[in-house]
């Protein structure tokens, strides 16, 4: 599987050349082959990139992730097509059963909880009152327990004051490694026939990565994770690329340790398999 991700940081010209992503910079010109990479964040509003290395990045199914001038996630490149889309694919996700996605939902909240009572008892902190919010989700967590968690979650882990939509360094850093995991979870959707656009859950018209929105939930615990172990007080490019680093740091998925980005690709055809009926019984 792919195993590069690439940040280009200073002034370059991104260019294709004999199967490579050739980069030239002002003191020298690095080529990385275009099969090893599965992401690259441009991090500067100074690269210039050519017409045939973005046609080239579509064709290999590579995410291409550009950021503002403060360093966040602005926009990223989703294929029009991929070699695996077809009609019947999109119909197929078009008409997913509705007991399906609801089951779906229910275990990616159950799962995602799950994680961040994990970083809590990591760390020490009380989550004991957490595990009967566990207990009380519903089917398609109708009582909305993902939000009462997440309440309670933020505060004991990053402390009393947090408030998650303040503008701190800690939640561009949350920000920031989010869109890099959705990033990766949107190329892999892509790349199995399907668009991000429509969720099981998400809905929101003006949110072009819906699909993208509900599959990332058990993953956000692992950035919570890395950044409460981070002591910072700019969201500096070391911070930005330890993050971009997470996506190669082994975890656990369905018993077997395997880098990050591996699992993503994992565990997004496990999901479409499972709205798709071929598997009924997997803990996502």
């Amino acid at each position: 599987m792919k195993q590069r991700s690439v940040i280009i940081t200073q002034h370059a010209k991104l260019s294709y050349s004999a199967n490579s992503m050739v980069v030239q910079t002002m003191m020298d010109i690095n080529y990385v082959p275009i099969d090893d990479i599965y992401l690259i964040i441009v991090q500067t509003t100074r690269a210039v990139l050519t017409t045939e290395l973005i046609n080239q990045i579509s064709q290999h199914q590579i995410k291409l992730v550009f950021t503002d001038s403060s360093g966040q996630p602005i926009c990223e490149t989703v294929n029009y097509y991929s070699n695996n889309q077809t009609v019947s694919t999109l119909t197929s996700q078009v008409n997913w059963d509705t007991g399906q996605k609801e089951t779906l939902w229910t275990q990616l909240v159950k799962t995602k909880i799950q994680n961040q009572i994990t970083n809590l008892k990591t760390h020490d902190l009380e989550y004991k009152d957490l595990n009967k919010q566990l207990d009380a989700v519903k089917s398609n967590d109708s009582t909305n327990r993902e939000a009462v968690v997440a309440r309670s979650y933020f505060v004991r882990l990053f402390g009393e004051t947090f408030v998650r939509k303040q503008e701190t360094p800690i939640n561009a850093a949350l920000n920031y490694g989010y869109s890099i995991i959705l990033a990766e979870i949107n190329r892999n959707i892509v790349a199995n026939g399907y668009t991000p656009t429509i969720g099981i859950h998400h809905h929101r018209e003006d949110n072009h990565f819906n699909f993208g929105s509900d599959l990332i939930e058990p993953f956000r615990p692992i950035i919570d994770d890395w950044i409460s172990n981070q002591k910072f007080y700019e969201f500096t490019s070391d911070i930005k690329f330890g993050l971009v680093r997470l996506l190669s740091a082994e975890v656990r998925y369905q018993g077997r340790s395997m880098y990050l980005n591996n699992a993503v690709t994992q565990y997004v055809m496990d999901c479409v398999k499972f709205l798709n009926g071929k598997k009924r019984d997997d803990n996502y």
